[in-house]
Formats: structure tokens, sequence, C-alpha cells
């Protein structure tokens, strides 16, 4: 017999439903439920309204019952997470902070190619460890769902290690994470050959393995001055997507010419879009590729934001995700990162949340969450306020109390060590 589970009453319910998926949100826009409840089938939500409506016509259902004022939202995805690593970036950080560009820390001996040393010393166990350590840590911010790049590996061996990792991490990690395949995210300085021959060989030799095991369904590729040009990235994405690969694209970060990419070659997404000007914009607007920004990036490295209001403006579908990885972007706190992105950018408290919630489903190509409605996966995040506006308004510091997981209660702040 299923089992039936009706949660409540809430203050408030945001349930992110009847937003259109491109473009400018008002506030007004967003629904609240007042008084409201969420009944709960299996893994599944079967309905959301008044709670004491539905306490009267689901009487077996089982009752969690909330005491004090408590606001629930979808729980959040973050579509952009490099957490799959070992080692540290501290070193950076500083110089970053003493004046040196992403340029000079790389050619020093820091930069991405520090973690990929380091990255390919740890065992897949320590790899495992450490991605399920710090997805856990996401989903005490009210994260469900995080996309999780390999890429510092950069030989068949070693990104296949990484990508092992990853899967047995979502085996016992308490978000679900989602693949994506990085192994274009530079030139690995070891490699006898050039960009365009490392890239064959990579799809010649990986991709074929990435299905066979089923360990990733994502392909990624970093196209900058310093990793590969839009040239160099042709045959790459021609061969993914023959393969029936999704593809996304880490886009115009430093320089424009990525997202020009990404929207020829269809990806779900572009991410990134620091350097994008009018023309990338219009682009991306006019495409169905998510735009998908990355405040952690920002902050991290001092520089300009994702032109996030030009591109809802100009009709664009955006995302919002954490970037969380060891150089750029090590805080990983996709909430705090939205909000700081949503003051700098003056974003709507609605479009802030759709771009943590269903536009962030929509960057991982995922219709069965991101909203709080009947037959979508029961991901929850719950917090102690009576106005849903708080959760933004404190900027990352007011952390989630509760958070279920299709349907489980996977963490309570209130019997939390």
């Amino acid at each position: 017999m299923k089992k039936r589970t009706l949660i409540g009453p809430f203050k408030q319910i945001l349930p992110m439903t009847g937003i259109k998926l491109k473009g400018v949100i008002s506030d007004h826009e967003l629904e609240v439920i007042v008084d409201g409840g969420i009944l709960i089938e299996d893994n599944l939500i079967l309905a959301t309204g008044n709670f004491e409506d539905l306490k009267l016509a689901y009487p077996k259902a089982e009752i969690h019952l909330l005491n004090g004022n408590h606001v629930c939202v979808p729980g959040f995805i973050d579509a952009h997470t490099h957490i799959c690593f070992d080692g540290s970036r501290a070193k950076d950080y500083a110089m970053r902070n003493a004046g040196k560009s992403y340029l000079e820390i790389a050619h020093s001996g820091g930069g991405i190619w520090d973690t990929v040393t380091q990255t390919r010393k740890a065992s897949i166990e320590e790899l495992t460890k450490n991605t399920i350590k710090r997805a856990n840590r996401h989903l005490k911010n009210g994260t469900t769902t995080i996309e999780v790049k390999s890429g510092y590996g950069l030989t068949v061996a070693e990104e296949l290690k990484m990508l092992r990792a990853i899967k047995g991490a979502n085996e016992q990690a308490l978000p679900e994470l989602i693949s994506t395949c990085l192994a274009a995210h530079m030139l690995p300085k070891d490699f006898d050959g050039s960009e365009k021959e490392y890239l064959k060989m990579i799809s010649e030799e990986l991709f074929p393995i990435l299905k066979e095991e089923k360990l990733a369904n994502r392909i990624d590729a970093f196209i900058e001055q310093s990793a590969f040009s839009a040239d160099d990235i042709q045959a790459y994405f021609s061969k993914a997507s023959e393969m029936n690969f999704d593809i996304t694209v880490h886009a115009d970060q430093f320089s424009a010419g990525g997202s020009k990419v990404a929207v020829e070659f269809n990806a779900i997404s572009a991410d990134h879009l620091e350097a994008s000007g009018d023309t990338e914009i219009g682009l991306l607007a006019q495409s169905d590729t998510i735009s998908v920004a990355l405040p952690g990036a920002s902050i991290g490295l001092g520089c300009d934001f994702t032109p996030a209001r030009k591109l809802l403006d100009a009709g664009a579908a955006l995302a919002i995700a954490s970037d969380h990885n060891p150089g750029s972007a090590p805080m990983g706190d996709l909430l705090t990162q939205a909000s700081i992105l949503g003051t700098f950018q003056k974003l709507t408290n609605a479009e802030v949340l759709a771009g943590i919630t269903f536009r962030a489903a929509a960057a991982l190509k995922l219709e069965d969450r991101g909203k709080l409605e009947a037959g979508l996966l029961a991901d929850l995040a719950v917090f102690h306020s009576d106005n849903y506006q708080d959760i933004l308004y404190n900027q990352g510091n007011l952390k989630p109390c509760m958070v279920w997981k299709s349907g489980e209660l996977v963490f309570d702040r209130h019997k939390a060590p």
C-alpha cells in the first residue's frame, strides 16, 4: 500500500507554478498558498492546498504536524558544480587578492592544473567520500539536486575515476547527483599533442565507456583562451551529438564566443556568461539554451557578474548555480550567492527563486522537480518564517530547518547534532 503523508500547516507555500520558463518575472506572479499543506504519496507530491481541506479530503494520511511558522519552497537545484576534487587552492585565493590574474596564477603552477595534480593522487574512495561530504553540506542549505562535473582527471583513466566516484557518491549522498563529463576542461600539460588531438582521443576512447557504464549523459567543455577555442571544439561536440549526449558549455567567462557555440549545438545550457555582450545576449534569448549565472565565480575572482538583468529583459531563461569548485568559487553556498546576484543585478524575488528551482531544473533537462505540484518529486526546503521574502532578505543566513528529498525527511535541524 502506498504511504501518504500530509505535511503542514505552513504559513506560506510557494509552489512556483504557473510561471513561464523564459524572461522577466514579477513578484506578483508568485502564487502563495496560505495556511497550506503538502500531501505526499511515496516519493511524489499528490496535492497541495489548504491544510485543513487536505486533512478532511485524506483522513487516512499520516500527519506530519508543524508547530510555529514555516514557509515551504521547492528544494533548490544547483545546476553547475565541481564538488568532486581533492586538495585546496587557498594559495590561489591569496595570490588573486594580492593582484595576480587568473592566467598569471595558472602560469605559476596554480589554477586548474594544480587541482588536477591533487585529484589524480586521490583514490576513488577518497573522491567518493569528499563528494558525499560536500553534497550533504549543500543539502543542509536546501539543495536537493546537484550537478557534479569531472574535469580534474584529464586522462581517460582519471576521468573515469572521477565519474565512477560521482556515481558512487550518488548512491550514498542525501541529494541526487547529476554527473557531467568535463574532460574538455583544459589541455593537460602532460599530453603530447594538440588540443584537437586530445579532444579526438577523449571522444573516441572515453565517450563509449560513459555510455556503457551509464556514468554521464552530459558533455561539457570550457571554451576560452586558456582552454579550447570554438574551432577546436567543433568535432568534439559533433561526436557528442551523434552519440546522443546532452551538451552544455562553459561559455563567455573571460571572453565572448562560447555562447555562440552553445546555441549552434543546441546546448542545454551556457554557463558563466560574465563576458557576454549584447550580441551574445540576443543569441541566447532567441534560443532554447538556458543561461546559467555563476555568481560564486564572480565573487571568488572579483570580476563582473553575469548580466542577468539584461538576459532576462531580452527574454532569456536564467538559472543560477554555485559553481562550487576549489579555485574560483570555494564558498559553495547557492542561496547566499543567488541573493547577492539579485542585489547587484536587480532581480525580483521571483526571478531569483525561479533561477534556483524550476529554471535550474530545465538547465539539467529535468522535468520532475523544481515546482511543488502533483506528480513531481516531493523535494521540499522548509524555513522558520512567516514570510517567504525572508529567505532572500537574509542573504543565505536563514537556513532551512527541514529538507525533504523524494518524500523522505532527510534533514531536521531540530534533531541535527
